[in-house]
């Protein structure tokens, strides 16, 4: 597992100590002694997780750790932090000021690598749904990657799966006022649970009579829907070779027993957070996606996603050998109708078109609005007889209902030329074939308007 980790710490001799215990697994390591240090290194490298240390001068670790999540530039950067206070409350603090996990010096090797690799694993999640986001920067995915996602107070939905009645109901009454919990207390029913309703978290004990709960662990990430849904184990004592390998499998965290409530709480929330964040950039980056190559008026393709799909869709049907025709259309007189009834009559006739237009082709059919009032219909596996068979189809279609304009019943006449083209055989580009339907369009118009031309060549 290859990552950059970065090591915060006024003392060198700490520095030194987790610096050897990283470099033998692997790790990169990057050093900082002081706070204002280890956010601008966070900045302006690449860093996967930083472990910090609390009790530094001028800034403390809380209040870096704070800096770090309150930047959306640094917010996703997992951050452990790393002190010799060994209180309840110091541990509950470093996680309510949003890192992502608390160890006590001197640190266990244990706790250290299993901490840092399962984080290591969501930063690369994150990391994905970012570089996706980050190939798209020019349809405007910038302002997504710089937007800050806030955590929402809902109450989280969570699944404990525990055999023990004592133990659940003990989970159960630390969890009263923070979570909607649901419990499962047959494992085989709980997996089928949490992949059925909607959790943002599931604890899974280990204290199963005759199941072994690291196969129900390997279950739920198995599966598409549970695929990210955090898990949370709890453990016994004496129970680490069961929890490195429940990491390895792809947990999310784990607690020891005796559980305390307000590390549980802590550290269920971490788990939350970071599920909502991943959700709400995942979600972000499919609608702004969506948005960049739709047009918003008429809910088609744009023609910014015209000009990236139709050569797929030319470069496929000649490697097939397969005929393509494109048919470009254009309102006539459209000015006329703006003139008339005002941009907001034009856009009802647009829309009207759109959805006209859209009756008319095959669900293989990619229509798109090429610009103002002109719409491009791309027609797969479809030969230029055919092609200007659909044309005729909707020309007609437009002319001979009225659209409706408003909502006072006013009705307008309505008329569109259409120029079709088709791919030849032998050498033919995309923009031969876009300037063939262009040319027809062109002739469409000039012998009057309200016709199909079909360009063979």
């Amino acid at each position: 597992m290859t990552a950059r980790i970065l090591v915060v710490d006024d003392i060198p001799a700490n520095v030194k100590l987790l610096e050897v215990r990283l470099l033998a697994e692997y790790f990169e390591v990057l050093t900082a002694s002081n706070g204002a240090d280890a956010i601008e290194t966070c900045e302006n490298g690449k860093v996967d997780v930083v472990l910090l240390d609390v009790m530094m001068p001028d800034m403390d670790g809380f209040e870096v750790c704070k800096r770090l999540k309150s930047d959306p530039a640094t917010s996703h950067i997992p951050v452990v932090m790393i002190t010799a206070l060994d209180q309840v409350s110091d541990r509950v603090r470093g996680l309510e000021a949003g890192a992502d996990d608390f160890l006590t010096k001197p640190v266990n090797d244990l706790q250290l690598m299993t901490r840092v690799k399962s984080l290591v694993r969501l930063k690369s999640l994150t990391d994905e749904l970012r570089l996706r986001a980050s190939t798209t920067r020019n349809i405007g995915i910038e302002e997504l990657l710089s937007r800050t996602f806030t955590a929402e107070d809902a109450t989280p939905k969570v699944l404990l799966i525990d055999e023990r009645q004592p133990s659940f109901e003990r989970i159960q009454k630390m969890l009263r006022d923070s979570a909607d919990l649901d419990i499962a207390t047959d494992p085989h029913a709980g997996f089928f649970q949490a992949a059925e309703a909607p959790y943002e978290c599931v604890m899974i004990s280990t204290a199963f009579a005759d199941f072994d709960p690291l196969r129900l662990c390997s279950q739920l990430r198995s599966l598409d829907r549970t695929r990210f849904l955090p898990i949370i184990l709890l453990a016994e004592e004496g129970e680490e070779g069961r929890i490195i390998r429940g990491l390895e499998l792809g947990i999310n965290d784990y607690l020891m027993r005796p559980i305390d409530q307000q590390e549980l709480l802590a550290r269920l929330r971490t788990q939350v957070r970071r599920k909502r964040y991943n959700d709400q950039l995942r979600a972000s980056v499919t609608q702004t996606i969506e948005m960049a190559v739709t047009d918003g008026l008429t809910g088609l393709h744009n023609r910014r996603y015209l000009d990236s799909h139709l050569q797929t869709l030319f470069d496929r049907a000649v490697a097939r050998r397969r005929p393509l025709s494109v048919m470009i259309t254009d309102l006539d007189r459209f000015k006329t109708i703006n003139d008339a009834h005002g941009h907001d009559g034009g856009d009802d006739v647009l829309r009207e078109f759109a959805r006209r237009l859209r009756k008319n082709v095959r669900g293989i059919d990619l229509a798109c609005r090429f610009g103002g009032e002109e719409f491009v219909v791309v027609m797969p596996d479809t030969d230029g007889a055919v092609a200007e068979k659909v044309a005729e189809r909707i020309r007609a279609e437009i002319a001979q209902m009225p659209f409706a304009i408003g909502h006072e019943g006013k009705t307008t006449e309505v008329t569109v030329s259409v120029g079709v083209s088709s791919v030849l055989k032998g050498a033919d580009t995309v923009a031969a074939l876009m300037k063939r339907a262009d040319l027809a369009l062109y002739e469409a118009k000039s012998a009057g308007r309200n016709r199909v031309v079909a360009k063979a060549a």
